[in-house]
């Protein structure tokens, strides 16, 4: 009969489990990887196989042999730094579905809704298209493995055991929700512009020509006039995500430091 002391265990959890913890909760939160389109199966075994693959690089001796308390302690720390990295992310795939939903509400298309495959919700077409673009464009410009890099650095620059975020850094990654707003408007300000141009010139028509149909005429017209500025300002949509991406990594970057 083998029996394993007390230290050995807490060596083997600390070796495994608890990096596949931090591993599991960011593949559950980011996008792409944690996404309804990905089977939570598949999910599983991607962060069962990017652990191991990060297994050699951990020294499970440097950590100290904790009690129940601090291991659950360490676990929920492990838990919290994952789903923080994930939401990080998050956020940068909100701005553009947030920017779309903007010119939707602005151009009458807001009654076009789709259903978004990856949040599993309803969400304007424009909405949609930004979505889908911004998935396209972090693919090609391989973010996905520079995210992946920020977490495998995470457990030297985050130890186990050593300490998780600071309550600065979750309140810093509160304040984000002021950089999605700001950006998602920065991306839309150009067709909101546009837009406000032509409903402008509808409101004097109607007040030079009430005998005009100014509802019948305007909105139509400016459905068409607002996929027209929609095709011209794609255009400066990868240099802005481009942007954007870079400064949230930056953040994800500095959150794990």
């Amino acid at each position: 009969m083998i029996v394993l002391s007390m230290e050995a265990i807490t060596q083997w959890v600390a070796s495994l489990l608890w990096p596949l913890f931090r591993v599991s909760a960011f593949f559950m939160t980011v996008p792409l990887f944690g996404s309804q389109l990905v089977p939570t199966r598949i999910r599983l075994y991607l962060s069962i196989s990017f652990t191991l693959m990060l297994w050699p690089m951990i020294d499970a001796q440097l950590w100290p042999t904790v009690d129940l308390p601090q291991a659950l302690m360490i676990t929920l720390q492990q838990l919290l730094i994952g789903l923080a990295m994930g939401l990080m992310v998050q956020v940068l795939f909100q701005i553009p579905a947030l920017a779309g939903q903007i010119i939707s509400m602005q151009n009458g298309l807001g009654f076009a809704m789709m259903v978004d495959p990856v949040n599993g919700i309803n969400v304007a077409s424009i909405g949609q298209l930004y979505l889908l673009m911004a998935n396209l464009l972090f693919l090609s410009m391989n973010g996905h493995l520079v995210v992946l890099q920020v977490l495998a650095a995470s457990f030297e620059t985050l130890p186990i055991g050593r300490g998780g975020l600071s309550l600065n850094d979750f309140y810093h990654l509160i304040e984000q929700g002021s950089w999605l707003f700001s950006a998602a408007l920065l991306i839309a300000l150009p067709a909101i512009t546009a837009l406000l141009l032509v409903n402008l010139a509808f409101g004097l028509m109607a007040r030079l020509a009430p005998q005009l149909n100014i509802f019948a005429i305007g909105f139509p017209f400016a459905m068409v006039f607002g996929l027209l500025v929609l095709w011209v300002t794609l255009s400066g949509f990868l240099p802005q995500f481009s942007q954007l991406t870079e400064q949230c990594l930056l953040l994800l970057r500095d959150m794990v430091r």
